[in-house]
């Protein structure tokens, strides 16, 4: 096999792996993670969501020492 013939078949295969990611990032079902990816800089919490969940009516040792 041609050194020519493998970068020809690198290059197909790189291809259709990027048209398959871009068909998944823009497929429907895609559609509510990024609708609630959008809306995050718009979140009126100070914490995310898995800080304020693990924070909730417990103390962390960093907020001991002050």
């Amino acid at each position: 096999m041609d050194v020519t013939i493998f970068h020809g078949l690198w290059t197909g295969v790189l291809l259709v792996i990027f048209i398959g990611i871009v068909v998944w990032a823009w497929s429907g079902k895609r559609k509510r993670a990024f609708d609630e990816a959008a809306a995050l800089p718009f979140d009126d919490n100070d914490e995310p969501k898995s800080a304020a969940r693990a924070s909730s009516g417990k103390r962390n040792n960093h907020d001991q020492l002050l």
